[in-house]
C-alpha cells in the first residue's frame, strides 16, 4: 500500500503563526491606547506646574541677614576708637581689602533700628544688590548694599550707597463714630477693674470679667494701670459692642537715683514711666453686666 502524505501540516503551522502575529498587534494597540491618555494626563499636569525662576537658588534671607549686620557695623563708627570698627568690618570685606571702607576716620556716627527692605539679584545669580532700611538721629535712610555668594559665604563687593527712605504715608482724615455716652459711662468701672486685673495678670481676677469660655491672659503683674483715660463705645447691638479703651500704664524705670541722697522725685530717670495705649475689646452684656470677651490692640485711633 501506498503511503499517504501528511496533508495540509505545513498550512496548519502558517496559521499559528499568523495568529500569533495577530494576538501580539492587538496587545501592542492595546497598551498603546492604555498608555497614551496616560502620558498625556502626566504632560498636562507637568506643562501646569510652576516654573522655577532663574534666582530662585539664589539665598535671599542669608543675604539679608549678612547686608544688616554689615550695616550695623559700616553705618556706627567713633573717631575715638576707629579700630574697633576696622576690626569688625574685616569679617565683611574681601581680604586685603581697606579696612576703613571709605571713613576718613573723623566724627561720629550711629545707626539702629536695621531691617531688611528688598534685593535685586543679578541674571548671574551670584551677584545681588541688598537694600537695608535704618534710622539715624530722627531721620530713616536706606542703605543699598551690594554683595556676592559663594555656597553658604559672602562677602561686600563694593561701596554701599545712602538712600533717601520713603516718606510717611498722608493720612486721610475721617469722621468721629457716633459715641453711645451713657454706655461709655456705664463701662468705665467695669474697665477699670478689668485694666487693673489685666495688668496684674491674676487669672481668678480676669475671670471675673471674661465672658463664658473666654480665656483672657494678662501682663503679669509687670505694668500697673495708672489711668483709663478714654471708652469709645460707637453706637450699635444691644448685646455686644466693639469697645475701644485708652489707658496708661505705669512702667517701672528700673533704675536708681542718680544720687542717693537726692529725693528721688528731682531725678526723673528715677521714676515711673506712663506709656499712653490703645485696646480693643468685644464686649457682651450677660445678664446685668458687661463682660470681655477678647481683647487685642486697637486699629486706627478714633474719637
Amino acid at each position: 500500500m501506498r503511503r499517504r502524505g501528511w496533508s495540509g501540516g505545513g498550512g496548519r503551522w502558517l496559521v499559528w503563526v499568523g495568529r500569533a502575529i495577530l494576538w501580539a498587534l492587538i496587545i501592542v494597540i492595546v497598551v498603546n491606547g492604555v498608555r497614551a491618555p496616560f502620558e498625556r494626563f502626566t504632560q498636562g499636569q507637568n506643562a501646569a506646574a510652576p516654573t522655577t525662576p532663574e534666582d530662585a537658588g539664589f539665598p535671599v534671607q542669608e543675604a539679608a541677614g549678612f547686608a544688616s549686620q554689615f550695616a550695623a557695623v559700616y553705618l556706627n563708627f567713633d573717631a575715638t576708637n576707629p579700630d574697633q570698627r576696622d576690626e569688625r568690618l574685616t569679617a565683611f570685606l574681601p581680604l586685603g581689602g581697606e579696612r576703613r571702607f571709605g571713613w576718613n576716620g573723623y566724627g561720629r556716627m550711629s545707626a539702629g533700628a536695621i531691617q531688611f527692605q528688598s534685593i535685586d539679584v543679578a541674571a548671574d545669580n551670584v551677584n545681588a544688590t541688598v537694600v537695608v532700611s535704618f534710622q539715624s538721629g530722627s531721620k530713616r535712610w536706606l542703605l543699598s548694599v551690594p554683595v556676592y555668594h559663594s555656597g553658604d559665604r559672602f562677602v561686600v563687593t563694593g561701596r554701599p550707597a545712602l538712600l533717601p527712605a520713603p516718606a510717611v504715608a498722608d493720612l486721610p482724615a475721617v469722621a468721629d463714630p457716633d459715641r453711645d455716652n451713657s454706655l461709655e459711662n456705664q463701662l468705665r468701672p467695669t474697665l477699670e477693674g478689668f485694666f487693673k486685673a489685666y495688668a496684674s495678670g491674676n487669672t481668678a481676677e480676669l475671670r471675673l470679667y471674661a465672658t463664658d469660655g473666654a480665656t483672657i491672659e494678662g501682663l503679669g503683674g509687670s505694668f500697673e494701670l495708672a489711668q483709663l483715660t478714654d471708652v469709645i463705645v460707637p453706637v450699635g447691638g444691644e448685646s455686644s459692642r466693639t469697645v475701644t479703651a485708652v489707658v496708661v500704664w505705669a512702667v517701672p524705670s528700673g533704675a536708681a537715683a542718680a544720687q542717693p541722697s537726692t529725693d528721688p522725685a528731682a531725678d526723673p530717670a528715677a521714676q515711673s514711666a506712663g506709656l499712653e495705649q490703645a485696646y480693643q475689646l468685644s464686649m457682651e452684656r450677660q445678664g446685668e453686666k458687661w463682660l470681655v470677651g477678647r481683647i487685642q490692640g486697637a486699629g486706627r485711633s478714633v474719637g
